[in-house]
C-alpha cells in the first residue's frame, strides 16, 4: 500500500488541520467559560440560578451567594450546604475546591492555605442563600483574600458582582 498516494496524503493533513483547529478551540476557552463549564464539579446548585458577591473589608471580606429567584428553595438549600461545608474546610487551609475551579495557581490561593491558622472563617444563612466571612489582621493574608476575591469576580463574570 502506497501511503504517499494524493488521496492518503491529502486525507491525512486534513485530519491533522482539523485536530489542530479542535484543540485550538479548547485552548481558546475563557476563564468565565471554563468556571461555568466545571462549577457542576465543585458546586452543588446552578451557577447560572446564582449571584456571587464579593465584599473586601479592612479585615478580609465576605463572600456571599445567593440565589437570584428569592424564591428557588432547593437553591437556597444547596448554596447553605456548599458555604457551610466550604468554610469548614477554609478554616483548615482545604481550598482544594477553589484550586479545582479556579486552577492552583489562582491569585492568593497559597497564601491562603498556608495562613489558614491566621484567619478565622466563619459562616452565616441568609434568607436567599449564605455568606462565609475571613477576617485576620495579618496585612499579607488581607491581600491574599483581596486578590482572591478579584480573580473570583473576574472569572465568575457576569454571575458575581463586587460589593
Amino acid at each position: 500500500m502506497n501511503l504517499y498516494r494524493p488521496g492518503v496524503f491529502w486525507f491525512s493533513k486534513v485530519v491533522g488541520i482539523l485536530l489542530l483547529v479542535g484543540s485550538s478551540t479548547v485552548f481558546s476557552q475563557s476563564k468565565q467559560e471554563h468556571v461555568h463549564q466545571m462549577a457542576h464539579s465543585v458546586m452543588p446548585f446552578d451557577i447560572k440560578k446564582t449571584l456571587h458577591i464579593f465584599k473586601m473589608t479592612q479585615s478580609g471580606g465576605v463572600q456571599r451567594v445567593i440565589a437570584k429567584d428569592a424564591d428557588a428553595q432547593d437553591q437556597i438549600a444547596l448554596i447553605q450546604q456548599h458555604l457551610r461545608h466550604e468554610a469548614q474546610r477554609f478554616q483548615h487551609g482545604d481550598y482544594s475546591d477553589p484550586a479545582t475551579l479556579h486552577g492552583a495557581d489562582m491569585p492568593g490561593l497559597r497564601a491562603l492555605q498556608a495562613g489558614s491558622s491566621d484567619i478565622k472563617v466563619s459562616y452565616a444563612a441568609l434568607p436567599a442563600g449564605a455568606e462565609i466571612t475571613f477576617e485576620t489582621s495579618d496585612l499579607h493574608l488581607i491581600t491574599a483574600i483581596h486578590r482572591w476575591f478579584g480573580a473570583q469576580l473576574s472569572e465568575h463574570g457576569t454571575d458575581a458582582k463586587a460589593e
